[in-house]
């Protein structure tokens, strides 16, 4: 391997002037995203008192996400995609305003901010899965890891800088800016996206909703890749999260505070993003599929490590950077892998199906954490949690060798089609 393939692929940002504008604007999104991690969470517990409250905020967040993004993808597969794109960011703008004018109020008002969170979910799972169908079209079945790749970065970005201007701004400026300033940056979102070209579904849209969604499932069902990138992506997501711990762990383990917790919760985004800037081998490699098992064995791998590193802060870092370096080779393959193999009318249904799964799992996977650690420790728990990891993310390799064959150099999915 050559050391210029170890640099990001930036083929995707030169050549496309639609992935121009996309990337841009997904930045510029996920900054204002960050802003609102802060602010939606410290606004609640200054009204209520009751972390019981913020964490409800999350679980409203969560249903009307998975609504959202399962609409959507029958939406991206029925009408303009680009188009969807900027109805759900032009309506999450005027999300935003209202929840600036919410928190101006001299007593702002708890259901207002759970109403705006709850649509705000309902349009980020609409626009998600829309710009996830719209890539392939966008660069091109060839640039797809690149564009993962590039993606990856935007979002390590906007988790890393978004919260802490969120914070600072909310501390030096109040709420209301913070809101406001993110419905300035979800404008500006809007605005880049009208640039890029119209994108009319491909396939036939005359079946009503639940039939297609049918046909979406049918066809995740019949094909053994796509299938296996599901329920690969399933073993890093329950066993590989066990960030729920962190503050207990911090603690009971590394005897520090929430220092501590903020290292612990940084490290695993710092090895992202190292990865993603190195990550321009992805899109050359042959077998692309043993690198994904690789990869997914590689998360486990990390996470034992981590329960195994016996209070040794420096170890405990590592081994969680590695696990993100790891996570975010392994997403990388395993969303240009799907939208490889997913014929062009039916992607947004299938990155509906995939993008329901990376929000739901997460969170069970945590409380899987949580509960293992009420048995048998957290430390135990960690250990176990990346054994299995390890043990299923072998077993899908193992049991799906079209999975571990499947490669982004093959014939993608609408070439085998059109032959």
């Amino acid at each position: 391997m050559r050391l210029g393939d170890l640099v990001v692929d930036v083929a995707p940002l030169r050549e496309s002037r639609e992935f121009r504008f996309l990337f841009v604007a997904r930045l510029v999104s996920l900054f204002g995203f960050g802003l609102t991690t802060v602010a939606i969470p410290v606004q609640v517990y200054g009204l209520t008192g009751s972390s019981i409250q913020v964490s409800l905020v999350s679980l409203v967040i969560m249903v009307p996400m998975l609504a959202g993004t399962l609409a959507g993808g029958v939406l991206a597969d029925r009408m303009d995609r680009r188009r969807l794109i900027l109805l759900a960011r032009g309506g999450a703008v005027l999300v935003f305003a209202a929840l600036a004018l919410n928190a101006s109020l001299d007593h702002a008002h708890l259901w207002a901010i759970y109403l705006c969170a709850a649509l705000n979910s309902v349009l980020n799972g609409l626009s998600a899965t829309a710009l996830m169908a719209a890539t392939p079209a966008i660069v091109g079945r060839g640039q797809l890891a690149a564009a993962g790749a590039l993606m990856a970065i935007t979002a390590e970005l906007g988790a890393i800088v978004g919260p802490s201007v969120g914070g600072a701004l909310t501390a030096g400026l109040g709420l209301a800016w913070n809101y406001g300033l993110t419905a300035v940056a979800t404008a500006i979102t809007t605005g880049l996206v009208s640039f890029i070209r119209p994108l009319p579904p491909t396939g036939e849209v005359d079946e009503n909703p639940v039939q297609s969604i049918v046909e979406g499932l049918r066809f995740v069902a019949r094909n053994r890749v796509v299938a296996g990138l599901l329920l690969i992506d399933v073993c890093v997501a329950l066993f590989t999260m066990p960030f729920a711990l962190f503050p207990e762990l911090a603690e009971r383990v590394f005897e520090g505070g929430a220092g501590v917790v903020g290292l612990l919760y940084s490290a695993p985004a710092v090895g992202a993003m190292i990865a993603a800037t190195a990550s321009g081998w992805t899109g050359r490699v042959r077998r692309t599929g043993h690198y994904l098992v690789g990869a997914t064995i590689a998360c486990g791998v990390a996470v034992a490590g981590f329960g195994l590193s016996n209070g040794v802060l420096w170890l405990a870092l590592v081994s969680l950077a590695l696990l993100g370096a790891a996570d975010t080779v392994s997403e990388i393959l395993r969303r240009s892998l799907l939208q490889h193999n997913t014929p062009d009318h039916l992607q947004g249904r299938v990155s509906s199906l995939w993008l329901a799964q990376t929000n739901i799992a997460p969170a069970l996977g945590n409380f899987e954490a949580g509960v293992l650690a009420r048995l048998v420790g957290p430390v135990t728990a960690v250990v176990v949690g990346g054994a299995l990891c390890v043990v299923t993310s072998s077993a899908v390799g193992a049991a799906m060798p079209a999975l571990r064959r499947s490669s982004l150099q093959d014939p993608s999915a609408d070439d085998l089609a059109s032959a």
